[in-house]
């Protein structure tokens, strides 16, 4: 499945200013929700995301990944 680019890298922003302000207390997310229009997202710590319609999941490692499909 392919994922905009540009998703990707506003997901990654959201995680890295997570990891930057509490990389040694807090948990690793499973990816991020992310609203395709405003590209706002939550990290998501549960097994089952709930969406919100204009939303999608990225998942952890499509935002650790260097290269991407």
């Amino acid at each position: 499945m392919f994922i905009d680019p540009i998703l990707i890298q506003s997901a990654k922003r959201i995680y890295r200013t997570y990891c930057d302000s509490r990389a040694q207390v807090g948990r690793k997310p499973l990816g991020v929700a992310l609203n395709k229009e405003t590209l706002k997202g939550q990290l998501i710590f549960g097994e089952r995301p709930i969406l919100l319609p204009g939303e999608c999941f990225i998942n952890i490692n499509q935002m650790e990944a260097e290269v991407y499909p």
